[in-house]
């Protein structure tokens, strides 16, 4: 696999998602938990989607469980927890692993473009966070304390470009 667009993964309720028609758009891909201290951040990004989907973002949701086992439940528990607490209308893909030998290969792969803090590959937490160009290139990853309404600024840059 050389980019996003070669990858396809699946939806949460389990159809293959080809990341290919995702092309010309800008992504923010977020691996996600229900249970995490930092699960808050669900609200800013939806808001960040439906602030910027009609220039080009999609935002999207990987729900994880290898951090804490914040993310216990099956498709439904994780649909419904989104709808119900955070109206969440971005796409939700399924659960997934971000590290290790049963990871993600999107996740192997955008490790691979940007590490994090000090040059670390692996993930740390959930609510890391990955924009990528319409170029469908990686342009930053960001860590679990990034809120999401800071990166207002590289998502309008990224929409522009």
């Amino acid at each position: 696999m050389s980019g996003i667009h070669d990858f396809t993964v699946s939806t949460l309720d389990g159809r293959p998602q080809p990341m290919a028609e995702y092309a010309g758009k800008v992504l923010l891909i977020v691996n996600v938990a229900s249970k995490c201290g930092f699960t808050p951040q669900y609200a800013g990004l939806e808001a960040l989607w439906r602030n910027y989907r009609d220039r080009g973002l999609v935002v999207i949701g990987f729900p994880c469980d290898q951090f804490g086992h914040q993310e216990p439940g099956d498709a439904e528990e994780i649909r419904n927890f989104c709808a119900l607490n955070y109206d969440i209308s971005f796409p939700m893909m399924a659960k997934i692993e971000v590290n290790g030998d049963r990871a993600e290969p999107l996740y192997r792969w955008l490790k691979s473009q940007k590490s994090g803090f000090l040059g670390i590959g692996a993930i740390k937490w959930n609510f890391s966070k990955f924009l990528i160009g319409r170029d469908g290139e990686v342009i930053k990853r960001y860590a679990p304390t990034d809120a999401p309404a800071t990166l207002t600024a590289d998502i309008e840059a990224a929409l522009a470009a």
